[in-house]
């Protein structure tokens, strides 16, 4: 799942970021890297997702909140429970420069 397309390549193309933040301050800085060309990755709650996709106002039943502040990264779901996760989490940072 992509939350947007990328318009231009940018100073950060090329670059992996593994994107772990929730709600405000961590979705907006890894939005930023991510209109700078960077490849996010945003790993979420399977099930209950972003705690901001629940913040109005709502365009299409989704939150315009959530898809403003994760434009251009990529979606994935990890049960943070299970060990196995936790490696495929583990891996996914070993692929990527950065984590958040």
């Amino acid at each position: 799942m992509c939350f947007g397309e990328k318009m231009t390549a940018g100073a950060l193309e090329g670059v992996t970021i593994l994107d772990l933040t929730r709600v405000l301050a961590g979705p907006f800085a890894t939005m930023m890297l991510a209109d700078m060309g960077a490849n996010v990755i945003k790993i979420e709650e399977p099930g209950k997702g972003d705690d901001t996709r629940q913040f109005g106002p709502f365009r299409n039943d989704e939150s315009i909140y959530f898809i403003t502040n994760n434009r251009n990264k990529k979606g994935n779901n990890i049960e943070f429970a299970r060990s196995k996760s936790e490696r495929n989490v583990q891996g996914n940072g070993q692929e990527g420069e950065c984590c958040y």
